[in-house]
């Protein structure tokens, strides 16, 4: 049987915003980066501090009784906590207290003020935090987007998707195993909008899925301190092996005026896509007046012209290291 291609995420380090900026950034390939420059939080994010400066305010947390979290169908219920018991619950392996089951799981994907307006910011949401994290200076201050708190935990995995927006993934606290895809890799993924339909990428059902064994799978694991940088439509999958706090810090790649400014969460295509998809339904809508040789023939001269407008060359894949990941 076919199996699926596996490479390791390269890991660099003493990369300052110099290094990083003209070594790494242009080649829009995932790295790990060690010896960064964090903040105090990677001494003082204990559970008991997190639990003092983080407060009583309510948060809005995942929580499953399954291990695999299915953002597609739902297979978890959103609950409101105060943050301090929040900490507490997604430390524990077993809860006394509990929503669905003893051993339920919790993840936290920090909020904007306005759910529906505004991105998470840490120095909003959590400012007596925010005063121990630092942002590394990887890009210009008017490109910045959000700053996402992250906490899971232990054995919670996320669904694979893809951002629009490059981001840099800190571990501060616990590991985390973090799977990626090449965008040159979506036609094997299975993707529903900006998520894969394959849930176990560990344990494919390859029956359903028999396209998934040709994309190539970049893996790494996290230790604190770390920060992986996720260039935009790099699909990621991540699984917590253990109890773990993280920052997430998104910014524009793009021009601003190419993002959908009422998307709070940065994950709603960019806005030439978003229209390109749109009349593609439209011309697709179109072809349906042809009987059904004459929309395969026209539909594979579409894929043809696509294919020839679009897709970036082997030399271009080569060149970004998509074909030999130890360059």
């Amino acid at each position: 049987m076919e199996k699926q291609k596996k490479m390791t995420v390269p890991v660099f380090t003493g990369v300052d915003s110099e290094v990083f900026r003209r070594d790494i950034y242009p080649m829009r390939r995932p790295v790990v980066l060690r010896g960064v420059a964090l903040g105090p939080c990677l001494d003082k994010w204990t559970l008991e501090y997190l639990a003092e400066r983080g407060g009583m305010c309510g948060v809005k947390v995942h929580v499953s009784t399954v291990p695999q979290l299915d953002f597609r169908n739902k297979n978890f219920v959103y609950r409101t906590l105060p943050f301090d018991k929040f900490i507490q619950r997604a430390a524990e392996k077993k809860h006394p207290d509990f929503f669905l089951c003893e051993e339920e799981r919790y993840y936290l994907r920090s909020l904007g003020e306005d759910v529906r307006k505004e991105p998470a910011d840490l120095n909003k949401q959590f400012p007596d935090l925010a005063e121990d994290f630092h942002i590394p200076e990887f890009f210009e201050p008017d490109q910045f987007f959000s700053s996402v708190f992250r906490i899971s935990s232990c054995g919670l995995q996320l669904w694979t998707h893809y951002d629009v927006m490059d981001n840099l993934l800190a571990q501060v606290t616990g590991k985390k195993r973090v799977v990626l895809y090449s965008p040159q890799d979506a036609l094997h993924l299975y993707l529903s909008g900006d998520k894969s339909e394959i849930l176990d990428i560990d344990s494919p059902d390859l029956g359903r899925f028999p396209e998934f064994v040709k994309a190539c799978r970049y893996e790494c694991v996290l230790e604190p301190g770390d920060l992986l940088f996720i260039p935009a439509l790099w699909f990621h999958n991540t699984l917590a092996l253990q109890f773990g706090v993280g920052v997430n810090i998104f910014w524009r790649h793009l021009p601003a005026e190419k993002y959908d400014k009422k998307d709070p969460y940065g994950n709603k295509d960019p806005v030439p896509a978003t229209r390109t998809l749109q009349a593609l339904e439209r011309a697709l809508h179109i072809l349906d007046e042809l009987p059904p040789d004459y929309r395969d023939f026209y539909g594979r001269r579409m894929v043809l012209r696509i294919q020839n407008r679009t897709y970036c060359s082997q030399q271009d894949g080569a060149a970004r290291g998509d074909s030999d990941p130890e360059s």
